[in-house]
């Protein structure tokens, strides 16, 4: 199998049907053999039922669901460990994330040797409350890895395999998974410039507790980064 998009989400339910169309598209345009994990982070809203319904639609659409939300970064873990794409893509749930950009994203890992690619939203349709914390956190990331990333946070990645069923993914240490990567000895990190779209249904699902959360996180990459140690 080509591709695996692992894709999370919480409280989705109007946007799934309409992902899950525009993905079929670009994978049948394309002629890839491929799979989507839709990884449910215990929504409360009808997005399980919408999973389901896909699913039984579609048998190259795999659900996970989990019993209560546990964050991002472990409903990506574990769709990252269910995965059997040789290139895994990941992307946001929320249509903000083009499918249009993955046949791109597929071919640098394919083609160019890649280990990572990140996407970069060089023009960000997002409130304040998400783009002021994200360039900060990206300024010190930077600093911390010498990976020279402008967007460590973008949803819309692409790996080969091996790197995500190398690295765990936990607590809110998705922003910071080319830094796991690095250090896990994938070194053929680049970027793409990616579309980026305004959210089309619902609201953000970013909060302050998630940047407490993110900042003791890097936190914690700071001080392993200084005294030269990886994380247990």
């Amino acid at each position: 199998m080509q591709l695996t998009m692992v894709i999370p989400l919480f409280n989705e339910q109007e946007s799934l049907p309409e992902l899950e169309t525009w993905i079929r598209r670009v994978m049948e345009e394309h002629g890839f053999s491929y799979e989507i994990i839709l990884v449910d982070d215990g929504s409360t809203d009808g997005s399980w039922q919408e999973v389901e319904r896909l699913a039984a639609a579609n048998p190259n659409v795999r659900a996970i669901k989990f019993r209560r939300n546990y964050g991002k970064s472990a409903a990506l873990n574990s769709g990252f460990q269910a995965a059997a794409g040789e290139v895994v893509v990941t992307l946001d749930a929320d249509l903000q994330d083009s499918p249009d950009e993955i046949p791109e994203l597929y071919r640098l890992i394919a083609e160019e040797d890649y280990d990572l690619v990140s996407g970069w939203k060089k023009k960000r349709y997002d409130p304040l409350i998400k783009t002021v914390p994200s360039k900060f956190f990206n300024a010190v990331t930077r600093y911390i890895s010498h990976i020279r990333l402008h967007d460590f946070n973008c949803g819309l990645k692409a790996y080969r395999r091996e790197v995500v069923q190398t690295i765990e993914v936990y607590g809110e240490m998705h922003r910071y998974i080319p830094l796991l990567a690095k250090w896990a000895g994938f070194s053929r990190i680049g970027e793409k410039v990616v579309e980026h779209r305004a959210r089309k249904y619902g609201s953000t699902k970013f909060g302050w507790e998630r940047f407490v959360r993110g900042f003791l996180d890097l936190l914690s990459i700071t001080f392993v980064g200084r005294f030269g140690k990886r994380p247990m």
